[in-house]
């Protein structure tokens, strides 16, 4: 069925803290996976190219977010990636403008990492960016648009293999409506969809508030769940089953999954193990 091509291959999400759940999953998260590592409020450069080091050593394919205000200075950027290169053989990154309102250097967004050649130089060829298919609470829609239409460019100048990679939508229609709008503005492409594991209804409701991401009854309803009903673990199986069909009707095969594991890493990774065979019986 359409549903599990859609995980073929899946990317997941881990945090500086998750390299123990991660160790745990190894053997039923696929060989080769590739694994984003979030660069958080607090983290260092260096904490982040030992996790990525210690994901390589794992078996997995480290994928270490690069938040560019972030980073102070140009020699900061060139140390990062050196040491990717070095200690993680990292060949992808995943490249976001970050939090802060101010940036701490020489870099204000993620089309100014794109544009300075490191990326190259220490051997990245594929690079995610940001997608937002319920919008961005500070920036104005038609800014984003533009935004990703000077990455777009900027990446095929550079000689970059571009992703998008969105942030966790509930919502089926949202995300096929903004995939249609992404094509339909002649970027064409790959989309990394993400799409929340398995976890509590509670847990899916204080990541999305914290995130900014819709999670109204009426949305919690259409992924198929209550907001009633906290404790209950949710799946995105209906999620992923309505989505596929809408994907396959548009006949988008370019667009694949990002699991964001708010119920651990083992057990999202488990998840989706099952989900296909469940789907082909």
């Amino acid at each position: 069925m359409a549903s599990d091509h859609f995980l073929d291959d899946y990317s997941i999400e881990i945090t500086a803290k998750d390299i123990g759940p991660l160790v745990d999953a190894v053997g039923v998260l696929p060989a080769g996976s590739a694994v984003s590592i979030t660069f958080l409020p607090g983290n260092s450069v260096d904490q982040l190219v030992e996790v990525a080091a210690q994901v390589r050593r794992l078996g997995f394919e480290p994928v270490p977010h690069i938040s560019a205000r972030r980073i102070a200075s140009h020699d900061a950027l060139d140390h990062f990636l050196a040491g990717l290169a070095s200690r993680a053989q990292a060949r992808r990154a995943f490249v976001i403008a970050g939090d802060p309102n101010t940036p701490i250097g020489p870099f204000a967004d993620a089309l100014a990492v794109l544009e300075s050649g490191l990326l190259q130089a220490h051997g990245i060829r594929k690079v995610g960016i940001a997608g937002y298919p319920e919008g961005h609470p500070a920036i104005a829609p038609g800014t984003i648009w533009r935004a990703l239409g000077d990455k777009v460019a900027a990446a095929r100048d550079g000689g970059l293999d571009l992703q998008i990679v969105t942030q966790f939508v509930f919502d089926p229609d949202i995300i096929a409506a903004w995939v249609a709008e992404v094509r339909t503005r002649g970027v064409s492409i790959p989309i990394r969809v993400g799409i929340p594991g398995p976890a509590s209804v509670q847990a899916l409701l204080r990541f999305a508030a914290r995130c900014g991401v819709g999670a109204s009854a009426k949305v919690m309803a259409k992924y198929g769940v209550s907001i009633t009903r906290l404790l209950n673990t949710a799946t995105p199986d209906l999620l992923i089953r309505q989505l596929a069909d809408r994907l396959v009707a548009a006949d988008e095969a370019g667009v694949k999954a990002h699991l964001y594991p708010f119920g651990g890493v083992e057990k999202t990774a488990r998840w989706a193990g099952q989900f296909a065979p469940r789907e082909r019986a």
